[in-house]
């Protein structure tokens, strides 16, 4: 079913994309400029459609930019190696898998923090509270999962922030 001249508000309502960031693709080069009526108004035609729906889903994926950009040409000269597409998706799940680890330990030390300051300081004052005195420690070292600052055996041990990294 063919949609000639789309509006941005249609286009953004099939691909639930807001205009905004559909304004935002054109002026990167992930969309070309659409056509224009004689009232200025923007027309978009079927291939941007499918094109945006295409982009709309690599960062539904979280894609970064540069990698959305690399899938879209093949999306567009389409007689590449499909394999192409395939390392890069591999390469990002990859990528989730590292996050999703490193996401894991910090459920984990929060965890920790949380059970310490319920064992040991939660019904007192923030000036004694536990997870206050491990963050604000000047030499902190990571805890081990379940071994997150005070608990009933002893003093707090320090805690540094598990950083994530970003892609």
């Amino acid at each position: 079913m063919s949609q000639a001249n789309l509006t941005i508000g249609a286009l953004s309502a099939q691909t639930n994309c807001n205009i905004p960031t559909i304004r935002y693709y054109e002026q990167i080069g992930f969309l070309p400029p659409p056509g224009r009526a004689a009232n200025g108004h923007r027309y978009y035609r079927d291939a941007d459609l499918r094109r945006l729906t295409f982009i709309k889903r690599c960062r539904d994926f979280g894609f970064p930019i540069e990698q959305v950009r690399a899938l879209t040409s093949l999306f567009e000269e389409g007689d590449r190696s499909c394999v192409e597409v395939r390392d890069m998706a591999q390469e990002h799940l990859d990528t989730v898998r590292m996050k999703i680890k490193e996401m894991q330990q910090l459920e984990a030390s929060l965890m920790g923090f949380v059970s310490s300051c319920d064992e040991t300081c939660s019904a007192g004052i923030t000036r004694n509270c536990a997870i206050i005195t491990d963050w604000s420690a000047r030499e902190a070292a990571p805890p081990k999962t379940g071994d997150a600052g005070a608990s009933a055996q002893g003093p707090a041990k320090p805690f540094k922030a598990i950083e994530l990294k970003r892609s």
